[in-house]
């Protein structure tokens, strides 16, 4: 059985002297080019398992090798060298379809680690048999065309080591497309770390990312580890990243330029190798012009984007979906009547599939003898759009009228002399003007002003986007 080949691409001959005995001595067999003519000949009489190149070589850009084994050897991970503070030119070549990066001056332990991330995709794209293993645990369910065209970008993204920031309306899914982005890739066997970036206070992110040592604060008894480190080797989630306060992002870029840490506490920073996927309802570029956002993390965060269509735009998967979902929630056959399916498909669902997961679970206290009807999904007039948002702000109104909010000089909640001539707009004007007042008292601090209303973090969030809502600039 012969050993995985790498090329290595470099005009320096001492770097390569080095890439060249750090490789072999992981049982590798190792060709060696100090320009692009002489990588295209090997590329000609040989398949790799990598191909290492620098961005600046004699006879061009490294980032053209990139986009020839692209283009020609599909199967062949390609990773670049460039220099030290060079981030653009790392981002450039991820675009192009590059694998990973190093940043000179490289680091022996950093590139121990990307070889055997690039050799796991390598065997993975050789052995059929493990993508028919993987298969069946994907979760973006649906046969659509917009799904099919979906799952096929999921599979191209699995095999890079690119940052990937999904967008999409809540409850489409972002989650499970990192998921099945992790799952599909040569990180598959590592761990997967989810983290909701809008539900951490914000006195404890930086612990709570990167970690601490005992002793580092009051209540630090134990060192302990951070996202990153509990991410080692696999892929973290960066959920609602648009939530993360301008300090945090500062601290979250710097990590994942340098894939290096330090725990709160610590004197020395630890090497991490971690897949970034970001997702967030939010639209990044927006943000970063309202100046809620660096515009140096969105470039590096959103390398690739990847966009989940919204549930309404994918009609055909809702029976699918439907009798998925009935079949997780009961383990008794329940069916969909003809006319209750003919109703969901009618149905615009805001809320995407979260939204049609509660539908269905509600529906199925109603049912009876197996079979769901147009009356148990409870949507009664829900196909008119005025007619929803009618009642979700009457039922957003009666929540927040119990709560602890005391507010004066705001439109009345009750006891109405004059008839609105909108009842949508005068009963949004009264939850804005509701849910300001608690934004306010407490400092714009979501989580307190949730609790403050009565209600979730993400049903504040929710209300807050409809509303638009937004952090004083």
């Amino acid at each position: 059985m012969t050993s995985p080949r790498i090329l290595i691409v470099d005009d320096e001959a001492d770097l390569r002297e080095l890439l060249e005995i750090t490789l072999v001595k992981m049982g590798l067999d190792i060709d060696s080019a100090s320009d692009l003519a002489t990588a295209r000949d090997y590329l000609k009489q040989h398949e790799y398992a990598l191909v290492l190149t620098d961005m600046r070589l004699p006879d061009g850009l490294g980032i053209e090798l990139v986009q020839e084994i692209t283009a020609q050897y599909k199967n062949t991970p390609v990773a670049v060298i460039t220099a030290f503070g060079s981030a653009d030119n790392a981002v450039v070549a991820l675009k192009a379809g590059a694998f990973d990066y190093l940043s000179k001056p490289v680091g022996l332990e950093q590139l121990r680690v990307m070889v055997r991330s690039a050799l796991r995709i390598s065997q993975f794209d050789e052995q059929p048999s493990v993508k028919v293993a993987v298969t069946p645990a994907l979760r973006l369910m649906g046969q659509s065309a917009a799904m099919q065209a979906l799952r096929a970008q999921i599979a191209r993204l699995a095999r890079s080591m690119a940052p990937v920031a999904i967008s999409g309306e809540s409850g489409s899914g972002k989650e499970l497309a990192a998921r099945d982005i992790h799952a599909q890739s040569g990180r598959s066997d590592k761990p997967f770390v989810a983290v909701n970036c809008g539900a951490i206070p914000e006195a404890l992110m930086e612990a709570e990312f990167f970690g601490y040592r005992k002793g580092a604060f009051t209540g630090a008894v134990d060192d302990r580890d951070g996202f990153f480190q509990a991410a080692n080797g696999g892929t973290l989630l960066l959920d609602e990243v648009a939530d993360l306060p301008l300090a945090m992002q500062v601290k979250l870029l710097r990590a994942i330029q340098e894939r290096r840490v330090r725990k709160v506490g610590a004197t020395v920073e630890e090497p991490v190798d971690v897949r970034i996927i970001s997702a967030t309802h939010q639209n990044l570029l927006d943000c970063v012009g309202r100046g809620t956002f660096r515009q140096d993390l969105y470039y590096r965060l959103n390398v690739i984007e990847l966009n989940l269509p919204p549930l309404r735009e994918r009609l055909d998967d809702i029976a699918l979906l439907a009798q998925a979902i009935l079949t997780r929630l009961d383990t008794e056959p329940v069916s969909l009547a003809p006319a209750a399916l003919d109703a969901l498909l009618d149905y615009s669902f805001p809320g995407n599939v979260r939204e049609l997961e509660n539908i269905l679970e509600r529906a199925l206290a109603f049912a009876n003898d197996g079979v769901i009807e147009v009356g148990d999904l409870v949507l009664k007039a829900a196909y008119t759009p005025k007619t929803v948002a009618v009642a979700e702000a009457e039922q957003s109104v009666a929540a927040l009228a119990e709560s602890k909010v005391v507010v004066q000089d705001a439109p009345a909640l009750t006891a109405i002399n004059d008839i609105p001539g909108s009842l949508p707009d005068h009963l949004d004007d009264v939850e804005r003007e509701i849910i300001r007042r608690a934004l306010s008292k407490t400092q714009f601090n979501r989580t307190q002003a949730a609790e403050l209303l009565g209600i979730s973090f993400r049903q504040l969030r929710y209300r807050m986007q409809r509303l638009d809502i937004n952090a004083p600039e």
